[in-house]
């Protein structure tokens, strides 16, 4: 979704290929369920919003950048909006308006989304509008092998990026592209761990990449996961939406008992990283297979 939207950006005034390892649509943002945060309604802040990050950075977060964030997101909202994203609606005081949720880590209703399917929705809506853009040529199951820089074909000047060597998987070729301007837009690396809720296309290409062409690599502890996945031992495990605990869902054992309160004051509603250690430590304690997300206590026409 980010590549399609610097894409989209740009497409006015350049040419723009957009490759793609596997179909277009293969990456983290289709499967995000939740929603996106953003000071929406007169009810939030952005000061609200810039503590509550700082709070869930746990002082890791550079602040400048968290303000700059949050400030934007308004705007950003808005320009997906225009590019037709149909958020879920509900009836207002004046009309309809967005409706918004509360997800772990926030004090206010401030997650935008699309039913439970937004990043679905987000992710269709902008390749829709990049399949039909006449500036946009999409090249999927091509898979970007390394970047073409000045140090590596030995020439003079400052050190940067001139193109891609790219595998085409259905000819098995490498093609050369050649361009002005290289953006990576590759995601994580979350397939190194055995448990994931990431595509198997996660496999952090585009950071091996930039690190060979000269770029600095940080923050590589910083690995986005969800505490939430259905357990079942024969089968492939998947993500049960942030929103479900975000609306009421309680974290509890086998026997019922719930344990997230001794854990943080905040209880489900805490940050997803303390969410998953309290769960962790709790089926070490107990030897469990898994621990159990109870929302039975909302009427099913809630649910």
């Amino acid at each position: 979704m980010a590549g399609l939207g610097v894409a989209l950006r740009i497409a006015p005034w350049a040419r723009v290929a957009v490759v793609a390892k596997a179909d277009l649509t293969q990456g983290s943002s289709l499967y995000a369920q939740g929603g996106v945060a953003a000071v929406l309604n007169d009810t939030d802040s952005y000061a609200a919003h810039i503590e509550d990050t700082l709070q869930a950075g746990a002082g890791l977060c550079h602040a400048d950048t968290v303000e700059f964030v949050v400030r934007q997101g308004p705007q950003a909202i808005g320009w997906l909006i225009e590019q037709g994203v149909d958020f879920t609606r509900e009836p207002g005081p004046t009309g309809t308006q967005y409706h918004l949720t509360q997800e772990g880590g926030h004090s206010h209703r401030r997650v935008i989304h699309a039913a439970d399917a937004t990043g679905r929705v987000m992710e269709t809506t902008l390749e829709s509008r990049a399949r039909h853009h006449p500036n946009i040529t999409l090249y999927e199951h091509h898979i970007a092998v390394d970047l073409i820089t000045r140090r590596k074909l030995g020439q003079p000047g400052p050190n940067r990026a001139l193109g891609a060597y790219v595998l085409d998987m259905g000819a098995g070729e490498t093609r050369v592209f050649s361009a002005r301007y290289v953006v990576l837009a590759t995601g994580g690396a979350c397939k190194v761990y055995l448990y994931t809720s990431n595509p198997d296309t996660s496999t952090g290409d585009g950071i091996a990449m930039a690190w060979r062409a000269g770029c600095r690599v940080a923050n590589m502890e910083f690995v986005q996961f969800h505490p939430t996945c259905l357990y079942h031992p024969q089968a492939k495990s998947f993500l049960i939406s942030e929103a479900v605990r975000g609306e009421g869902g309680m974290l509890v054992l086998p026997d019922g008992t719930r344990f997230m309160p001794k854990h943080d004051a905040r209880a489900e509603l805490a940050p997803r990283d303390i969410v998953a250690r309290a769960i962790d430590f709790e089926m070490k304690r107990g030897g469990l297979d898994c621990v159990y997300l109870d929302i039975s206590h909302k009427p099913a026409e809630f649910i």
